[in-house]
Formats: C-alpha cells, sequence, structure tokens
C-alpha cells in the first residue's frame, strides 16, 4: 500500500508585512546561494543557458536580475513561507502587536535622547545604532538623528555606515540622501557626493538643504581644482547654487555661504550687500545655537571686523564643545577667509581648539625576570602623568595605537581620561594579541585594563588574521597602519597631527619596535615628542628603587635579532575581465592579441617595478614592492581599457575591468611545479575577494591599502570611502575605499 500525503492548503495563510519583507530577503539570499554554487562548480555568466560550457545568464547580483526574475524568486520564496505557516510552524523574529508596541517605545525613548542630550559620545551612539538594527523601526527617523549626532562629533566614515544602513529600508529619503552626500563631503569623497545631489537636483529636489549641500561640494572642487580656470568654474557654480538657496528661502545658512563665495569672486559689494542681511537676520533671533553663532562669526570676518569674529567664534565654540566635525567645517570657511584677506591663516589658532590627532608608539612593560631594564613597573605612574601631561599641553585627544601592556595601554587611558577618543589597531587578532602582549606578567591586572579600552574604543581594527612566530613584520605592518589611520583623521578634521612615544632612548631589537617606528617617522620628515624612560630609570637608582645591578645601557649585541623573516609588505592587485564568459571561440585569439597585448604594451611603458605578474583566463595578478606604483598601475590599467574601442578590434564593445587593491605581509615562495617566484598568503586571499564586489571600470582598495597610501604622502590618487562592504564568498564585512585620481584641471 502506497502512502499518500495529503496536500497542504495554504489558502488560508494570512501573510503581513514582516513576512513580505523577508520574501525578499529569502528571495535575495536564495539566490546569491544558488549563484556562489554554480560558480564554485565552474559555472560563468553567459547570455544563454549553456550546459556544455557551464555558461547561465542567472549569474548576475540579485539587483541585476530583471523584474520577472526577481519576482519568480519571490514566488518561491513566498511559497516556501506559506508553507511553513500552514504546517504550524511560527516564523523567528515575527512581529506581535505587543511586541511592536514595546519596540515603538524604546524607539521613541532613543529618539528622544538623541535629540535631547548634548552628553552622547561615540559609544553610546554606535550602540543606540546596534539596538535600532534589531528592532527594524518603522521610520527613517532613527537612522536621521544617529546621522546627524555622529557627524556632529566628526566621525563622517561612520556616520555613512549608518545612514547607509537607514537608505537600505528607506532608498528614497530626501534626508537620508542629504545626510549621505554631506558624509561623503566630509569624507573627502567630493565628486561622489557632487554626483549623488546632482541626481537628486535632476530627479526634481530643490529644497534649501539639497541646493546648499551641491553648492558646499562645488565650493570643495574649487579648493581642489588645480588649474586657474577650474577654480573659477568651480567658485562661480558655488556661488550660484547658494544665492539660489537664500533666494529661495531668506535662510541664513546658505545666505553667509553666497557672501563668502561672492567675496572670494572678488565682488565685495554684492558680499557685503547680502551678509549685511544675514547678520541682521541673525541677530534678531533670540536663542542663538551653535550654527547661529557661526554664521555671525563669518559675517564679522567678510566684514573685517576682526574683534566681533573672535567674540562670535569663541560662543560657537564653546556652545558647540564635542562637535568636531561642525567645529572643522566652521574652521574650514574661516581659513579660507583668512587666506583671502589677510594672506594667511595664524588667527585660527586662537579662534578655534580643534583637539589635536596623536599617534603613538611606546615599550611594553618589563616583564619578570628581563635583564635589562627598558620600562621598570616602578615607572608606571610617573610615565602616566608624564604623558598626560604632555597630552594635555599639546591638546591631543584623539589618539591611534596598540594596546600592549605598558606604554599603550597608559597612552589609551590618558587619553580617554582627557574626555579623548581612542583608535585601537592590532597586529594580529585580540585573542592571540592578549596573550602574547597583555596577559605575560602575573597577578596584574592588564587584561582586564586591556578588555575595558577595546570595550571603550571608537574602533578596533584587526590587521592579520594570526600571529607569525620569529617575525616582526606584523608590527611594523600595524605601526605603518596606525600611522595612516592617525593622519587620515587628522586631514578629515583639518587638525594637526602628533608623534608621541615613551622609549628608553636605545637602539631597537628589528623592525616594529619602539626604536623603529621613531627612526621611520623621523625618516618621514615629522618630529616625534618623546617621553624618555632612560632619565626616570636614573632617578629610581639614584633612590634605591632599581637595582644597581642592572644596566641602564642596552648592549645590542645582547639582543636577539632575527633577520631571517620570510614575510614583507606588499602592494596586491588583483583583476578579472568582465563579459570575459561572453567572448566566442573566435575572439579568443583577438582578446590575447589585443587585450593581454595592452596590457603587456602598458607594462613596458610604465616604470612600477612589479615584482610578480600572472594571468590565467580572465584574471590578472601583480605584486608590486610600493602601494603608490600599484595605484598608479590599477588607474592606468583602467583608464586604458575604458579608453579603447574594442567593438573595432572584434571583440565586445563593453569589455571592462574590475580591480582591487591591498597591502599587506605576504611570503614569497618559489613554487615547486611552475619554478616561478611568487607570493602567497591570507593577505593575498583578502585582495582576491575584493574584486568581485568593485564596479566593472573602477579600483577598489582595502582600508590597509588607503590607509599606507595616505602614511607615505601619495599624492597622485586619492582614496574615497565607499562604506562597510560584504567581501566575496562570505569572507565577512570590511571598510571599502574608491581609489581614483587626484583632481586636476
Amino acid at each position: 500500500m502506497n502512502y499518500k500525503p495529503e496536500p497542504i492548503d495554504t489558502s488560508k495563510v494570512t501573510i503581513n508585512t514582516e513576512h513580505l519583507k523577508l520574501t525578499e530577503l529569502l528571495a535575495k539570499n536564495t539566490h546569491e546561494i544558488w549563484a556562489q554554487q554554480r560558480i564554485e562548480e565552474g559555472w560563468k555568466f553567459g547570455t544563454q543557458r549553456d550546459d556544455v560550457r557551464k555558461e547561465h545568464p542567472g549569474l548576475v547580483p540579485y539587483e541585476e536580475l530583471s523584474e520577472s526574475e526577481k519576482q519568480y524568486d519571490r514566488n518561491t520564496a513566498l511559497g516556501v513561507i506559506k508553507m511553513l505557516l500552514a504546517l504550524g510552524y511560527r516564523i523567528e523574529g515575527e512581529r506581535t502587536p505587543l511586541a511592536d508596541e514595546r519596540e515603538d517605545q524604546q524607539l521613541a525613548l532613543m529618539l528622544k535622547n538623541l535629540k535631547e542630550s548634548s552628553q552622547l559620545n561615540l559609544n553610546s551612539l554606535l550602540a543606540i545604532k546596534r539596538e535600532t538594527i534589531k528592532i527594524r523601526p518603522h521610520s527613517p527617523d532613527i537612522y536621521i538623528a544617529l546621522g546627524e549626532k555622529i557627524l556632529q562629533l566628526g566621525e563622517p566614515l561612520m556616520a555613512y555606515d549608518v545612514i547607509t544602513e537607514g537608505l537600505k529600508h528607506w532608498e528614497n529619503n530626501i534626508r537620508l540622501k542629504q545626510l549621505l552626500a554631506l558624509a561623503l563631503a566630509r569624507s573627502g569623497s567630493t565628486l561622489r557626493a557632487n554626483c549623488l545631489l546632482l541626481e537628486m537636483v535632476k530627479a526634481g529636489a530643490s529644497d534649501r538643504e539639497t541646493i546648499s549641500l551641491l553648492a558646499r561640494t562645488h565650493k570643495d572642487l574649487y579648493l581642489q581644482a588645480t588649474t586657474p580656470q577650474e577654480k573659477q568654474n568651480q567658485l562661480e557654480l558655488a556661488a550660484q547654487r547658494y544665492q539660489q538657496a537664500y533666494e529661495l528661502t531668506g535662510n541664513y545658512y546658505p545666505g553667509i555661504n553666497a557672501a563668502t563665495m561672492f567675496l572670494l569672486k572678488g565682488e565685495e559689494a554684492k558680499a557685503r550687500e547680502i551678509v549685511t542681511q544675514v547678520r541682521e537676520q541673525c541677530l534678531q533671533q533670540p536663542e542663538k545655537d551653535y550654527w547661529l553663532l557661526a554664521t555671525l562669526g563669518e559675517a564679522a570676518l567678510i566684514l573685517r571686523d576682526w574683534s566681533a569674529a573672535e567674540k562670535w567664534y569663541a560662543q560657537a565654540v564653546e556652545i558647540g564643545k564635542g562637535r568636531l566635525g561642525d567645529i572643522s567645517s566652521t574652521r574650514r570657511n574661516a581659513k579660507l577667509l583668512l587666506e583671502y584677506l589677510e594672506g594667511n591663516s595664524q588667527r585660527l589658532g586662537e579662534w578655534f581648539q580643534i583637539p589635536r590627532t596623536v599617534v603613538f608608539t611606546g615599550h611594553m612593560i618589563d616583564q619578570p625576570g628581563r635583564k635589562i631594564p627598558r620600562f621598570p613597573p616602578e615607572l608606571e605612574t610617573e610615565v602616566y602623568q608624564a604623558m598626560r601631561d604632555r597630552l594635555s599641553s599639546l591638546d591631543a585627544k584623539i589618539g591611534y595605537a596598540s594596546a600592549a601592556c605598558g606604554a599603550d595601554i597608559l597612552f589609551l587611558e590618558a587619553i580617554l581620561e582627557l574626555n579623548g577618543e581612542i583608535h585601537i589597531v592590532l597586529p594580529y587578532t585580540q585573542e592571540e594579541f592578549i596573550k602574547d602582549s597583555v596577559d605575560v606578567i602575573p597577578n596584574t591586572n592588564w587584561r582586564q585594563r586591556c578588555e575595558n579600552l577595546l570595550a571603550k574604543a571608537n574602533e578596533v581594527i584587526i590587521c592579520s588574521n594570526h600571529n607569525l612566530e620569529h617575525s616582526q613584520v606584523l608590527y611594523e605592518y600595524a605601526n605603518h597602519v596606525v600611522h595612516g589611520l592617525g593622519k587620515m583623521r587628522s586631514e578629515l578634521l583639518d587638525t594637526e597631527l602628533i608623534h608621541l612615544a615613551v622609549w628608553d632612548g636605545q637602539p631597537g631589537d628589528g623592525s616594529g619596535g619602539t626604536a623603529w617606528t621613531i627612526e621611520t617617522w623621523q625618516a618621514w620628515g615629522y618630529e616625534v615628542e618623546i617621553i624618555y624612560l632612560e632619565s626616570m630609570k636614573k632617578a629610581l637608582l639614584a633612590n634605591n628603587h632599581l637595582s644597581p645591578d642592572c644596566p641602564l645601557q642596552l648592549n645590542i649585541d645582547q639582543l636577539s635579532i632575527n633577520d631571517g623573516e620570510s614575510q614583507e609588505v606588499m602592494a596586491l592587485l588583483f583583476a578579472d575581465v568582465v563579459k570575459y564568459s561572453t567572448l566566442t571561440e573566435e575572439q579568443i585569439p583577438r582578446y590575447v592579441e589585443y587585450f593581454l597585448g595592452a596590457v603587456a604594451s602598458l607594462e613596458a611603458k610604465s616604470n612600477y617595478g612589479q615584482l610578480v605578474k600572472n594571468t590565467w583566463g580572465d584574471a590578472l595578478y601583480y605584486v608590486f614592492p610600493r602601494v603608490n606604483d600599484a595605484g598608479n598601475f590599477a588607474l592606468d590599467l583602467c583608464d586604458l581599457i575604458q579608453q579603447t574601442n574594442w567593438l573595432e578590434k572584434g571583440l565586445p564593445e563593453n569589455l571592462n575591468l574590475r580591480i582591487s587593491l591591498h597591502a599587506g605581509p605576504v611570503y614569497q615562495y618559489v613554487n615547486p611545479v611552475t619554478k616561478d617566484t611568487s607570493y602567497i598568503g591570507t593577505h593575498v586571499s583578502y585582495a582576491a575577494r575584493i574584486e568581485p564586489i568593485t564596479p566593472p571600470g573602477k579600483v577598489y582598495g582595502s582600508q590597509a591599502f588607503a590607509a599606507l597610501a595616505c602614511s607615505l604622502g601619495v599624492e597622485d590618487f586619492t582614496c574615497d570611502y565607499v562604506g562597510q562592504i560584504p567581501f566575496a564568498k562570505g569572507y565577512g564585512t570590511f571598510p571599502t575605499y574608491h581609489v581614483r585620481r587626484q583632481i586636476s584641471g
């Protein structure tokens, strides 16, 4: 007797809004899993399905599917959901009216705190962000408030991530788009911000904020332009847009900016006419918030009333304490005016107190049994006080460092005591790092202190997946990343970068340590603020707090230096040919002759000195010793592909490249099979995972690549933040940058 199951009736299943949201998510995820499985089985994109050649037209991101294909996936997903509900299952996370009410109340409370509290720091804001994502709000208000607050604190990259999350749910929300443009502009991604705002205007947005932000991007492009003609063109566009927004609403914000632009154009009478109106409008306001006070300062500056400018700016800075992003924006405008009116910006130091950014290096505390004292535990309190005093006198409150026991932890604690912000860079995973460099002295609280700092940090960056025994290269790499990220932050805020060290004054024991880092900074032309341990140790000895048998001078011959490291920091480039799978058998020889031939010709003309180059089918792989060479070659390669008429050569017209860049420690080895020298390691895999998520015709780079390029002062190209991007093959989600050429006229 055959068993025949009863058909399941799904016709009476009730589908709510949450089920429909889940349907879209399930459809997208199912498609991506299916596509990934096909790719791993050797399938490639093709205009038609071909089981022999393993080609399929559906091997594209879900977003690129036709609407009919998307609907097919949705219907399948919805059928699964209906089936589960009909069988009596409850969808995990399904909302009930009571749960909705509680979550709405929680969101309302968070939103109220966001709008009314002036004491929120970045950690509390990011905590609210995490709770917001869990709750799945019904309106974009919480994302808008979070984005505004984080921008005020001077963290445009983190604001970008929050705002992008909101736009996933409310993709057409005007305010979220405006905040995204502002985050892009403040992070230096001026062209992207400009393009976004132009698209909004083209789509019909004509409100004051959109037009004013568009004007701001033209002002930034004016500052970045390298030819008089382009500078004049961007200045004119900025003035026109600010005036348009001012005439639209009569608001003082676009008004004061319009006056500034007209002054820079040399139209002083027009500038005075507008600024007089704006000044009177602001003076009549009973309550003066930060932006109104800053506007009065800028108005006084345009009118050359220096004492009034100082007074208004001082009030604005006082009321805007902690709003580094807003104060930095105000300072930039004041700098622009002072350089035009007086030929210098010396008054800025008196008017604006933006904390300096500081990168740090220092010795670990001495472990028991160390024969040569470097940082005796008895000096901990004295070193901390010296460091705190030095940071306070320098007004350095934005700190970048590692978190080893000893000087690193003392530095980070001092920054927090001064109400600053800390950014921690670890050479490898947190668990391994704590075991190797923190929890190494019995019966101490270094581990607890380190974990407390990690919890309070604005961000924690992990440079590599694991430690390497008998190698200093990861510490060298991490120190470069510390410096690069600190320099990027100081440039975003337009403030000074300080280099601080706690050092015993003696040569180091290889690369990556304190002495090496100080020497590297000095070689780059930086002055280093040094807190010397030697004089403190002599005082300990004089007071009988240090054993006289311990030598005070370091004998380099006593150290065991590892000079046989098998890893080096290299710049890595991967590229993939878009539409390669559409080539016919007859086009393959043309591809080899014209496409690969063009790449070979570009290599021959360049002087970038790649160490390794390889190609297989549609992929290119290069290793460079310098990040600037890798970046320039990637952009030259991108230009070559874009500017070539491939149709004339018998190839698809839309032939293109996706190019990714990364920099990290890799192993050099001789391939036993090919006998060629190449490089291998987890950072090679990391670089390869960026390429599939890069848009065709673009060059994307990792955070480490952007940091090292900034650290080394590369000027040929710039790296614009594009957000936390999920890498291919479930590799994880990481900060990613668009590498592009510097703007030229």
